[in-house]
This record gives structure tokens, C-alpha cells and sequence, in this order.
């Protein structure tokens, strides 16, 4: 009996965390027009375990042109800082690492972890998206280089190290597209003009 009581709780918890896509409407208003008029004017809300909202993305309309690198552990053809879109969190969440993240909004832009020997097993891809508090990011169209994001984002964590989640370019045929994968990792695809990406929007790296 005391078996059946444990496994009964257990499903009962995977039951509860799960997490569903839905539309999200317009652009947030606190990012300002320049930036609501790069965004595509769909976005995604994305609901966590009990109904309550985690948090809702709007992409770019268009990708900033780049060309991909030959090292192929990066996977997307986007320039160093630029911008892939808007998140905004209604309540506490965290990053790819685990790193607490204060509601509200804040700016996505891309890079890619440094070869440095400090990132080993983080991810199989360089792909990232690091986050920037809007009030920290007033130009849409800036392309700041490593250092200068890195600074901007490590603001949004409090910590030493940038907010950031895992990205790659998705082999998805559906987009949108929101899905669990592996134990922990909910991800979206999504086409950002003609790039499509995979992001992982809820769990963070084991290990």
C-alpha cells in the first residue's frame, strides 16, 4: 500500500509540471516602439505547472543577416549581439543555469560561449541567447560585441555569469512548436523570418 501511495504522488507531481504553448498577443508596452515594431506581433505564452503563467516570448520579425560559422558546434548563421526577440516573466523564473531571474522584461540577443575550456559539457552547440533587462537596452538595432553583452547580461543575473538559455537551429517541421525533451528540458521551435530555432524556455542544465 505504502508503494502504491508513492507512485500515486509521483505521477501526481509529473502530472502537475508540465507546461503548454498559447498565443500571446501583441508586444509587450514597457519595451517601447522601436522595439515592439521588430517584434513579431504574435507572441507565445508559455503556461507552467498549475496553469499560471511562466512567461511570454515575441521573436524578431527578421534576423539580422550573418554568416555561419565553420566550427560545428555552432549551429545558427546570426551575428555576435543581435537581436532575436523580448521575454517577459511574470513571476520569479531562472535561466539555462539555474540562475533566479526577477519578473519582468527583458531583451534576448545572441552569441556564443567562449572556447575557453570553462564551458565543457554545457551544451553540444555554442548557440545562446542572453538576456538583457529592457531598461538596459535601449537600441534594437545595437549589435553590442562579446564583453559588452556578457556585462549587460550578468546584470539581469545578479551573478558573475550572463542569463542565458540554450538555442539551436531546429530540425523541426511544425512551428510553432512547444514539446518536452529529455527529463527536464521544455523547448520551443519557431521560425525567426527564415531561421528556425529550437530554444529551451523551462529547465535547467543537470549536472
Amino acid at each position: 500500500m505504502k508503494k502504491l501511495l508513492v507512485l500515486m504522488v509521483a505521477f501526481g507531481s509529473l502530472a502537475l509540471a508540465q507546461y503548454k504553448m498559447e498565443p500571446a498577443g501583441a508586444p509587450p508596452s514597457d519595451v517601447g516602439a522601436a522595439f515592439a515594431a521588430a517584434l513579431q506581433q504574435q507572441g507565445v505564452k508559455i503556461s507552467g505547472p498549475g496553469g499560471s503563467v511562466y512567461c511570454e516570448v515575441w521573436f524578431t520579425s527578421q534576423l539580422a543577416s550573418g554568416t555561419k560559422a565553420s566550427d560545428d558546434t555552432v549551429t545558427l548563421p546570426i551575428p555576435q549581439g543581435a537581436l532575436l526577440g523580448v521575454i517577459r516573466f511574470p513571476g520569479a523564473a531562472q535561466d539555462r543555469r539555474g540562475q533566479s531571474l526577477k519578473a519582468g522584461t527583458y531583451t534576448l540577443r545572441y552569441s556564443q560561449y567562449p572556447v575557453n575550456g570553462d564551458h565543457q559539457g554545457v551544451a553540444p552547440q555554442r548557440d545562446f541567447a542572453l538576456l538583457v533587462r529592457a531598461g538596459d537596452d535601449p537600441d534594437p538595432k545595437a549589435n553590442p560585441s562579446f564583453d559588452a553583452l556578457v556585462a549587460l547580461s550578468a546584470k539581469a543575473s545578479g551573478t558573475p555569469h550572463p542569463a542565458v538559455l540554450s538555442m539551436w537551429n531546429s530540425a523541426s517541421k511544425k512551428f510553432p512548436d512547444f514539446n518536452k525533451q529529455g527529463e527536464h528540458d521544455w523547448v520551443l521551435d519557431t521560425k525567426v523570418g527564415d531561421v528556425a530555432i529550437s530554444i529551451i524556455l523551462a529547465g535547467k542544465v543537470e549536472g
